[in-house]
């Protein structure tokens, strides 16, 4: 107990000129511009290199993946797979394991898996027949 009281009544005196304010005290030095510049250079530097070009080389890497699909390419979309029937400008039609079709867009595409030419063949097969689907349904809303 008698040294845990020593230590504190020694650093008390210790602190106590620092906390003193006159005129024997040292001038405190002002921080140059430079180094401020310098910290927002690092800061900037660190930005770059941690977050920027990772994140940048990832959404490269992505869109190279998004322009390769070609059709009878088994895709996987928010999580729904499908195989790849038609490409149109911004979207996809992916035919689903039960038949049923569904249009996504190209950037919710997060893996591709290329198919056989089998794969493609089915896919043009499916496309006609999804083109006379659309066909009569538009002549039927005309009616």
């Amino acid at each position: 107990m008698k040294k845990r009281l020593t230590l504190l009544a020694t650093m008390a005196f210790v602190q106590i000129p620092l906390f003193a304010e006159g005129e024997d005290m040292a001038p405190v030095r002002d921080q140059g511009i430079w180094q401020t510049v310098s910290m927002i250079g690092i800061f900037l530097v660190f930005f770059y290199f941690i977050l920027y070009r990772p994140e940048q080389k990832r959404r490269q890497e992505a869109e190279a993946l998004r322009s390769q699909i070609k059709k009878g390419d088994r895709v996987t979309a928010v999580g729904i797979v499908g195989t790849v029937v038609r490409i149109l400008d911004n979207t996809l039609i992916l035919k689903m394991y039960d038949g049923s079709k569904i249009e996504v867009l190209k950037g919710a595409v997060t893996d591709v898996i290329s198919g056989t030419e089998e794969d493609a063949k089915k896919a043009d097969k499916d496309e006609k027949n999804l083109s006379k689907k659309i066909e009569t349904i538009d002549v039927e809303e005309i009616r």
